[in-house]
């Protein structure tokens, strides 16, 4: 019997981390994950997962490193995760952003040209690249026009994973995926920040709910379907970049009302406020994907719509807390 696949997430601790985690078990990989080092270890969501998985400690701003982990997992499939992910605070600190989600890819396309050369790649590349948008929907083809610098650093990892595909003949592909959520995703997101507090008021553990622009608009999906994808472009032949998203966008002002209606509370605008610290100093437009081309390339399309997201992201925070 052959021995089984084996891939190396960075990011493994992370919402897709964790989700892309459990898909390798299944289809029967030996799964290793590549975790920083740090004062406290967040490995909430892969503890169900541990004794399954090896771990090495790496970090995106440590060439050695990189390298030692990709000697040490010998992966056939590479899957960069890893990166400053929360927009927001890349305003708050852009040339560690920069560093992480931007100069980091580049680290570790060297330590694959050097350690893992037949290794297949998998770059996570954002919506983020398209910011101020060119064209509605967005395609593989869009121009972009970053609006933070996490969106200016995640086109400089998109490019450069381009540019080492064509000169160094990698099979290197980038992954544009559009916002998407689960009830894994850290609390500072706005969706899971919307459905914990919609628990929480329920609970009576909090009577407020703080947001920013209610009339921002986002493509938003299943972090679960999204990772599929991520395996079915590592599958293909020939490596091509592809934007996953469900093709359909809506407000925030939309997931409120979905998670307080879940939550059982009527009246959501008694809950809500608006604070100005939460609004951006540079709001993206009109972010929609067109996944055509995932579609038919990878056969690869959504299973969640937004709603059951929403509901089914509402009810592990009643569970959660009704602890």
């Amino acid at each position: 019997m052959s021995s089984p696949k084996r891939a190396l997430i960075t990011g493994i601790t992370g919402q897709d981390g964790s989700y892309l985690a459990e898909l390798l078990l299944e289809q029967g990989y030996e799964v290793h994950g590549m975790v920083r080092r740090a004062s406290t270890e967040k490995f909430d969501r892969i503890e169900h997962l541990r004794d399954r998985i090896t771990l090495h400690q790496g970090d995106l701003l440590d060439q050695r490193s990189l390298v030692d982990t990709l000697r040490a997992a010998q992966p056939s499939e590479i899957y960069n995760l890893a990166a400053m992910s929360f927009v927001a605070l890349s305003w708050v600190q852009p040339t560690l952003t920069a560093d992480f989600t931007g100069v980091g890819v580049t680290r570790m396309l060297e330590a694959v040209r050097e350690a893992a050369p037949e290794a297949r790649f998998y770059q996570a590349s954002s919506s983020e690249m398209f910011g101020k948008v060119r064209e509605v929907p967005q395609t593989e083809q869009t121009p972009l026009y970053p609006r933070s610098p996490y969106g200016v650093a995640k086109v400089y990892g998109h490019f450069i994973t381009i540019n080492y595909r064509e000169s160094y003949d990698l099979h290197a592909t980038s992954g544009i995926l559009f916002n998407h959520e689960s009830p894994r995703r850290g609390l500072e997101f706005v969706t899971r920040k919307i459905t914990w507090h919609a628990a929480a008021i329920k609970h009576g553990l909090r009577d407020r709910l703080a947001l920013g622009n209610l009339d921002a608009k986002r493509d938003w999906g299943y972090a679960k379907d999204y990772v599929e994808a991520m395996w079915l472009m590592l599958q293909q032949d020939e490596p091509e970049d592809f934007v996953i998203a469900t093709g359909s966008t809506h407000t925030v002002r939309d997931c409120v009302q979905v998670a307080f209606d879940e939550a059982g509370l009527g009246d959501w605008e008694r809950y809500v406020e608006i604070d100005p610290q939460f609004v951006r100093p540079a709001e993206v437009d009109l972010l929609i994907g067109d996944p055509t081309k995932a579609k038919e390339q990878l056969g690869w399309e959504p299973k969640t719509t937004f709603e059951e997201l929403i509901r089914l992201m509402t009810r592990a925070d009643l569970e959660l807390l009704a602890r």
